[in-house]
């Protein structure tokens, strides 16, 4: 298994649409699923390999001139609890960090919602990500947004 930061948007392109093709779960919304696929570009974008098959992603998007934010991730089923979306997470956070960012944020549905997202908000509890706010109706009233938040250790953005 390894780690690349990639480069080329047609290939993040290919990669996100593939992985997050297959997970209906979380990426069931065609048009939510087409605009993290359409988005992917211009953006810190990591993949995980197993050989030449992409087996995970994530990319980073700048929301503030300190803060980038963990905009989406998706790993295969088949991968999951191997430790990929940490190695993937670890990766981004430390180039994030020598980008000069000071935080790190990302959005999810809040506990006690969903099954699925509650293994979600573990996942990213267990990163370390704290608590920062609760926003009942951004995306919906029957998916009330979480926001987690992590200092990554910048005093100064320097990107």
């Amino acid at each position: 298994m390894r780690i690349e930061e990639v480069h080329d948007n047609a290939e993040k392109q290919k990669i996100a649409r593939e992985i997050l093709e297959e997970l209906p779960e979380w990426f069931g919304i065609p048009d939510a699923r087409e605009a993290y696929i359409r988005n992917c570009t211009d953006k810190l974008f990591f993949a995980a390999f197993d050989n030449e098959l992409p087996v995970g992603f994530l990319y980073l998007e700048e929301t503030g001139r300190d803060t980038a934010e963990l905009y989406v991730m998706g790993v295969r089923k088949p991968y999951h609890r191997q430790g990929i979306g940490r190695a993937l997470f670890e990766t981004a956070k430390r180039t994030a960090n020598e980008k000069g960012y000071s935080f790190l944020q990302v959005k999810t549905v809040k506990m006690g919602c969903y099954q699925q997202y509650d293994d979600t908000n573990r996942f990213y509890l267990s990163l370390g990500f704290k608590e920062f706010e609760m926003i009942p109706d951004l995306w919906s009233k029957n998916n009330p947004c979480q926001i987690y938040v992590m200092y990554i250790g910048n005093d100064q953005h320097t990107g």
